[in-house]
């Protein structure tokens, strides 16, 4: 009798965008988004962004690295697929009297021409794409020769990383699909840029999430984070011991045992376009 071969299971990717498009658009993440504004500044630093470049931000959000970009003069273009958060980013922009041109967009499907920005920004935005290759093509497809992709990505073991495995193991992620913290991995990176970069500089950093105690953490973004929000609907009576798990978590992380203030890794990445 002959055994077929064991095969891996093919994602249906469109499946995974439109779950992930439903995350993303519950909850309120602006809440969240706002307080890593200094990640989109240092981003902006490290790039060495000068003033009216051509600067495309992907998967946005509510705009910490647009926002960065215009306040050094870039002409600027932000972009996702959750109207909700560019409204966000367009009332902070309209704050501080910036000029953005704001436009809903699919990061695996940019509708830009090839080679149109001198520089692509994406902070915690891109690495949550069902399609790591399409993203990533799509980037290097509409940043001009010469030109350079800054991203800033959480890291496998960072204290988003135990975050994400903890809710993996409560709701298992869909079979076949990249996890998104290997977009903080120098091997990935070079999977999905190498071949069409000069070189890909990739920076150990951190952002310390400030809270008044673990639980309140848990509790805050169980309403306004849409990946947690998510999960605690999706394990019903079990919601007691994810928040457990949670918050214990954070205790490990904390270096302050009467607050929750943990430096959570991230890799700042400038890729330099051939």
């Amino acid at each position: 009798m002959n055994i077929a071969p064991h095969q891996a299971a093919v994602p249906d990717l469109a499946a995974v965008k439109s779950k992930q498009h439903a995350t993303w658009s519950s909850g309120d993440y602006a809440a969240v988004g706002t307080t890593l504004q200094i990640v989109g500044e240092n981003l902006a630093e490290a790039m060495d962004l000068r003033p009216d470049a051509r600067v495309l931000d992907v998967a946005a959000g509510n705009g910490n690295a647009t926002l960065a970009a215009a306040r050094r003069h870039c002409n600027v273009v932000s972009t996702d697929y959750v109207p909700s958060l560019l409204r966000a980013g367009t009332e902070r922009a309209a704050a501080e009297q910036l000029t953005v041109a704001f436009r809903e967009a699919d990061a695996e499907d940019l509708p830009f021409e090839a080679r149109s920005f001198d520089n692509i920004l994406s902070t915690f935005g891109v690495m949550f794409t069902a399609n790591q290759e399409a993203a990533a093509s799509e980037m290097l497809r509409v940043c001009r020769s010469g030109g350079t992709i800054g991203l800033a990505n959480w890291t496998p073991e960072s204290f988003v990383g135990d975050v994400f495995r903890i809710i993996g193991q409560h709701v298992p992620p869909p079979a076949g699909v990249r996890s998104p913290l290997e977009w903080g991995t120098e091997a990935r990176l070079n999977e999905l840029f190498g071949d069409q970069a000069v070189r890909i500089e990739a920076t150990k950093r951190h952002f310390t999430f400030r809270m008044r105690s673990p639980n309140y953490w848990v509790e805050h973004w169980r309403q306004v984070y849409g990946p947690v929000r998510k999960a605690f609907a999706a394990v019903g009576d079990r919601a007691p011991q994810l928040a457990a798990d949670l918050i214990a978590v954070a205790r490990d992380h904390s270096v302050d045992p009467h607050a929750m203030i943990v430096p959570a890794e991230y890799a700042e990445i400038i890729i330099h376009r051939a």
